[in-house]
């Protein structure tokens, strides 16, 4: 990380179109020290900034979704441009075992890219399970499978892999493969299932949360988990997503 906190300009590279809402912008640099499982934040004069997951760090690539006015304006940005980025921050995934499945919902989808390019770097076996509403929604599935990766897919319309959320898909692929650790990283509903899945099964897991980050420092409280999601968990409570996490090891 920038040790004195302030933020570094980078160039976009290229541009990459992941689907109809979201844009990979690869910058001109690397961004060095990083987990799977960090993020930066990223800042534009005048607009804003907000935090976003890494998924690539040799250069530094953000996947961006065109949901509000900052990524809005992010995702509309053209070879050249700069953009101003703070970090890595947070805690991210640990590669604990030689066989990982790795489970993606919607936009969660991205930080996962960079944990598989590590695992297969290593020889890791990796399988990776995608979901989202339709397979227009999908992310990454072409650099899952260049990287070597078996990929399975469900969709809440059926029009890609079977039909229904992506934990579905989960006691199927363990039907005759024992994993050694589950990644997950998607929204909150989807990430109590993948826990509950887990310890089904008597498997570690590390799951990453998304939450209102504003300060990425630990400061303002917005990104704190609710108690009940602490004691289900059993983690701390006031359990901080943006210093404490992203990642939560169970």
């Amino acid at each position: 990380m920038n040790r004195d906190g302030l933020f570094t300009a980078y160039r976009i590279q290229s541009v990459r179109i992941e689907n109809q809402t979201t844009r990979t912008l690869v910058f001109d640099a690397p961004m060095a020290d990083i987990q799977p499982g960090q993020y930066v934040m990223a800042w534009l004069p005048g607009i804003g900034e907000k935090p976003f997951s890494i998924s690539g760090d040799a250069p530094l690539a953000l996947t961006i979704a065109d949901v509000g006015p900052t990524s809005h304006a992010l995702t509309q940005l053209e070879v050249g441009d700069r953009v101003w980025v703070r970090g890595p921050l947070g805690r991210g995934f640990t590669l604990d075992s030689e066989s990982c499945l790795l489970v993606g919902g919607g936009y969660g989808a991205a930080p996962l890219g960079l944990l598989a390019q590590r695992a297969r770097a290593q020889g890791y076996e990796v399988k990776v399970a995608l979901g989202a509403r339709t397979d227009s929604d999908l992310l990454m599935c072409g650099s899952f499978t260049v990287m070597g990766c078996q990929v399975f897919y469900a969709t809440e319309d059926g029009s890609t892999g079977i039909k229904g959320l992506v934990t579905d898909a989960l006691a199927g692929i363990c039907s005759d493969w024992q994993p050694g650790g589950i990644y997950a990283c998607g929204p909150m509903g989807m990430l109590m299932a993948v826990a509950a899945f887990a310890r089904e099964r008597d498997l570690p897991a590390q799951l990453s949360f998304e939450a209102l980050i504003r300060c990425g420092i630990g400061l303002c409280g917005s990104c704190e988990l609710a108690e009940s999601v602490c004691v289900e968990l059993g983690i701390s409570l006031g359990f901080l997503v943006c210093h404490d996490g992203p990642v939560v090891k169970l």
